[in-house]
């Protein structure tokens, strides 16, 4: 996701933060502290709130991050490769690869909310027993705060709703009832659409109302309706590219340049003269080894640039999309990353034999249109063009991913 930073890794998976994030736990911690443990507990000082609203906060992160933690623990159980785990304003995101069964998307779906329906019990039952000790304190209070906010967290994904976590769940069963996981997938998006528009509805009458939290059900609306309709895009991509092979979709020859050129020698020599945005890099035995794109090279200084390897800028072969000719596209579309755009560098015995490029599926999808207006016919043939015009519109794949309204949700890895 873009404005966020690596911080670390769970269960062997990077996690990164969102810019969004320190902000969320000021509110929280503003919430707890300023408001809620005062009405609870009075008589404490200023810094006694201050401080149990920080620890809250900091808490109910903590119990976010359990959350998609459970996720990807899930998904790497079931063999589904994940790409990273991130946490924004509005919740948590688990970046992986399509489960493969309808039993693997059902787990991996319900592997979060109930995990924050457990911390939600067991924060309420510690708090009852502190109360029952000692009345209500303010560890007590902060355990009931905490536990009810993971009770409304796990209860809330559990809508109905892709890309909240219920709406994978409804996906999953539906697969499963019919066997079609295209018409699952297009259900629950358009579930997700409906459920979208009904908060933005009741978030306008909350606000109307004088209510500006309804602000908060607003921004989960809009969010939950662009979720869901580039669930239904992916849905009709994937139908296009039923049975169609990289081969048939791929650009050849291809454009490349060598990766043991100095930066200044690589513009002056093949970037100047190139016209695609991104160019994949040969060794000196002519094998692939990554792709650099043009903007990273611009952004190297102008002292850097007789001295510095292009190779040094790009990205390495082990984080590209790499397929073989006769591999399904769809699937070769899962490998998709952030690093490198809409781009898949199509791999034979070693050597570079083509490149797919948004523009390429973005032919295919023209095609098909028109097979559908002329009866249907031919759907999922292939016959992209093997034509070397590569990828001129720069376009990149904005890897957004699935998140829920608020806490969690887990998208399709390579896809935004």
């Amino acid at each position: 996701m873009n404005g966020s930073v690596r911080v670390g890794r769970v269960v062997g998976v990077p996690l990164r933060m969102h810019w969004s994030v320190p902000l969320l736990v000021v509110l929280f911690a503003y919430g707890l502290g300023r408001e809620t443990l005062p009405l609870w507990t009075p008589g404490r000082s200023d810094a006694v709130y201050a401080l149990a609203g920080v620890v809250g906060a900091a808490l109910l992160m903590g119990s976010l991050l359990l959350h998609e933690t459970a996720h990807a623990a899930t998904a790497r159980w079931k063999k589904i490769d994940v790409e990273d785990v991130t946490l924004w304003a509005l919740g948590g995101m688990t970046r992986m690869g399509r489960p493969q069964t309808a039993a693997a998307a059902f787990l991996v779906a319900v592997s979060g909310p109930l995990t924050s329906l457990v911390i939600g019990g067991a924060a309420v039952g510690a708090a009852i027993g502190l109360h029952a000790l000692s009345g209500w304190s303010v560890p007590a209070v902060v355990l009931v705060w905490l536990g009810w906010a993971n009770l409304f967290l796990g209860v809330f994904n559990l809508l109905p709703a892709v890309p909240l976590d219920g709406g994978r769940v409804v996906q999953a069963l539906l697969w499963w009832r019919t066997g079609d996981r295209e018409r699952a997938d297009l259900a629950a998006s358009r579930s997700g659409q409906v459920m979208g528009v009904l908060l933005v509805a009741v978030g306008w009458i909350s606000v109307l109302r004088g209510a500006a939290s309804g602000l908060w059900l607003v921004f989960v609306g809009l969010f939950i309706m662009l979720a869901a309709a580039s669930e239904r895009r992916r849905t009709t991509l994937d139908t296009a590219l039923r049975g169609v092979r990289v081969a048939d979709a791929m650009s050849s020859p291809v454009a490349t340049g060598a990766d043991w050129l100095t930066a200044q020698r690589f513009i002056d020599e093949v970037a100047v003269k190139s016209h695609h945005s991104a160019l994949p890099l040969l060794d000196f035995e002519g094998r692939p080894s990554g792709i650099v794109q043009l903007r990273r090279l611009a952004a190297v200084p102008g002292a850097r640039r007789e001295s510095l390897r292009v190779r040094e800028v790009a990205t390495p072969l082990s984080q590209c999309a790499v397929a073989a000719p006769d591999e399904l596209l769809s699937a070769a579309l899962d490998k998709i990353r952030l690093s490198t755009g809409m781009r898949i560098l199509v791999v034979e015995a070693g050597q570079l034999v083509g490149i797919v490029t948004g523009k390429d599926i973005s032919r295919l999808m023209q095609r098909h249109t028109l097979r559908l207006g002329d009866g249907g016919r031919g759907r999922g043939q292939g016959g992209g063009g093997r034509r070397g015009d590569g990828d001129r519109s720069g376009s990149g794949s904005d890897q957004s991913g699935s998140g829920s309204g608020w806490g969690s949700g887990w998208g399709d890895g390579g896809r935004g």
